[in-house]
């Protein structure tokens, strides 16, 4: 039996090598970007404070002014629910929730490292009209994980944006 879970394990790590599977390598930022600064039309924006964190984790020295450093620019967050099924009554019950967001990089010199491009989520969730409560809760759990996954979408067209830089100028450690 021990030997059946063996070779079960064996074929399982070796298929999933075959199959080009790899994790993915933690943000990088190169030394030569220097301070950095998110931006935020909202001051207060949970996105904002989500990308600095994550750029601190990777590396990035916060910046005190975003006059001379390189800036994360977020243009715009944009929330919009649309109902997608309803009720014999007419009420919605189901709700399609999307999150759009438009950024951009630029270094202190306003030299354009990442374009300004648009990112959207979309996602599911049930509402019973009757369910007032609970479905508050779930659409703000729903969003909370929606501005983790956004953080995270940022930061990988940030860090493909810089490897793609660097790999053309050879300037990455």
């Amino acid at each position: 039996m021990t030997r059946l879970r063996i070779a079960f394990g064996l074929l399982l790590a070796l298929s999933t090598a075959g199959c080009g599977f790899h994790l993915r390598n933690a943000l990088e930022l190169p030394t030569d970007l220097g301070p950095v600064a998110v931006t935020a039309q909202d001051p207060y924006s949970p996105l904002a404070s989500s990308l600095a964190r994550a750029l601190e984790r990777a590396g990035a020295v916060p910046a005190a002014t975003t006059d001379q450093a390189t800036r994360l620019e977020v243009l715009s967050e944009k929330w919009v629910d649309i109902p997608i099924a309803i009720d014999v009554q007419g009420r919605a019950q189901e709700y399609s929730m999307r999150y759009a967001v438009v950024f951009r990089l630029r270094k202190a010199d306003d030299t354009v490292i990442v374009p300004q491009q648009a990112v959207e989520l979309s996602r599911d969730y049930i509402a019973p009209p009757s369910d007032s409560i609970g479905s508050g809760s779930e659409r703000e759990l729903l969003a909370n994980e929606m501005r983790r996954e956004m953080s995270a979408s940022i930061l990988r067209r940030v860090d493909a944006a810089l490897r793609g830089a660097s790999g053309a100028s050879g300037s990455r450690p």
